[in-house]
């Protein structure tokens, strides 16, 4: 039988556009088949994988990946997220809206019978460290897509209109292979236009980005995500379908990330009302470095026995990074 593993491998490959792999994993199936003793099957998948060489190829846009030694090199790094929407810890109300957009692009033949389309540009924001490119990663992972993510310090140049023109190639990337794009401190690129630092190119900058996002008609769904949502031009907000906002998490929310992340420890004899104490202020990435801190304390020096003492130390610990 075809082990997941095998089907997950090859969807990837496919949302890659990297038929080599793909056929080479069908090739594999097909041995797996032989020494099972379905031989049949095994002859079939074999002959499709020979017509499929044989067949010439399309001549089609380069995909990301395919152009990885190329310009998009330093423009994009892409991921294959295992992340799901489960592992995210965040609001109630948050997680709801998450779990409808990843609805509609599953049930997308739905819409579309009804003349309707799955929402595809969002914009997140909220303090650093509170999930927001993980939640890009786990739409990712749950829609089976790969995860793009643009790096700014290799699109934004000196150089008048080279910034645009580099915009342009991730924007028909979005074309060529869909998946999910996320622009990260996107207010590098859309600050507001009347800002005192403002500067002739810095303002054909936002522009191009503007009508890029407007014009986007692709399948991939686009995230920007900000720290400073008050420094983005307004006219950027009516370009996405839309808006989440992350914050903080709250005593029961960063109470869960230190027990999914200490797993392996007992935590059931915790002092939990003084640890909520030490969480408080803390973002979630915060919360999620300290608990890998304490387990290695309790590793090295206390017999692999986590205590509250322990804990709280970690979380203080974090916590100094933030003191000015």
């Amino acid at each position: 039988m075809t082990s997941s593993r095998n089907v997950l491998a090859m969807i990837r490959s496919h949302a890659a556009g990297d038929s080599v792999h793909f056929l080479s994993i069908a090739e594999h199936i097909a041995g797996e088949a032989a020494r099972s003793g379905k031989t049949k099957v095994a002859e079939e998948i074999t002959a499709a994988v020979q017509r499929a060489k044989l067949q010439p190829k399309a001549s089609t846009p380069p995909t990301p990946i395919a152009a990885a030694r190329g310009e998009l090199a330093g423009l994009m790094r892409v991921t294959y997220p295992e992340v799901r929407l489960s592992d995210l810890v965040v609001g109630g109300d948050l997680q709801r809206r998450l779990r409808r957009l990843v609805r509609e692009h599953d049930e997308a033949e739905a819409l579309k019978a009804m003349d309707l389309s799955p929402r595809r540009k969002f914009l997140f924001s909220g303090p650093p460290g509170t999930g927001k490119s993980m939640t890009a990663a786990a739409i990712a992972g749950e829609l089976g897509l790969p995860l793009f993510t643009v790096m700014l310090d290799g699109i934004i140049t000196k150089f008048m209109g080279e910034t645009a023109a580099k915009l342009r190639l991730v924007f028909d990337a979005m074309r060529a292979t869909r998946g999910v794009y996320l622009f990260d401190e996107v207010d590098a690129l859309a600050a507001r236009r009347a800002s005192e630092n403002d500067i002739g190119e810095a303002r054909r900058m936002l522009n191009s980005f503007l009508m890029f996002l407007e014009e986007d008609n692709s399948g991939s769904v686009v995230i920007a995500a900000t720290n400073l949502r008050s420094l983005l031009d307004t006219a950027i907000f009516r370009r996405f379908d839309a808006a989440f906002v992350y914050a903080k998490p709250s005593t029961d929310e960063a109470r869960r990330v230190l027990v999914n992340h200490l797993r392996s420890f007992a935590v059931s004899d915790l002092d939990w009302t003084r640890i909520d104490e030490c969480t408080t202020g803390l973002s979630q990435a915060d919360i999620v470095s300290a608990a890998a801190d304490a387990a290695r304390d309790a590793v090295l020096d206390n017999a692999s026995t986590l205590t509250t003492d322990i804990v709280c130390q970690a979380l203080a610990d974090r916590a100094s990074i933030h003191v000015e």
